[in-house]
């Protein structure tokens, strides 16, 4: 991937300069050369509105100061979420 940022975000603008992607939070789960960063983000349907909220897990290597994505997974809806977090409560036995 070749994604490059000095400061990471998921907002993403049309050839107008409209926000198409829109970024809600973002939690930094580790910092350093290598970042992990959880973005909620809401995107724009093709009515021109932002949908349901989503959240996107990136890993970013840090070069130089600039922020290179190089892998990422997007949670596709809330029941997904809400299996990932079982699985990591039984996992971790929390």
């Amino acid at each position: 991937m070749d994604t490059e940022n000095t400061e990471p975000t998921v907002e993403q603008l049309d050839e107008a300069g409209e926000v198409i992607v829109k970024e809600l939070a973002k939690e930094y789960l580790t910092k350093g050369a290598w970042a992990t960063i959880a973005f909620l983000y809401q995107e724009k349907d093709k009515t021109g509105n932002f949908g349901e909220a989503k959240v996107s897990l990136r890993r970013f290597q840090k070069i130089s100061g600039v922020y290179k994505q190089r892998s990422k997974f997007n949670v596709s809806s809330k029941a997904q979420a809400e299996q990932i977090i079982e699985v990591l409560k039984k996992w971790y036995e929390i």
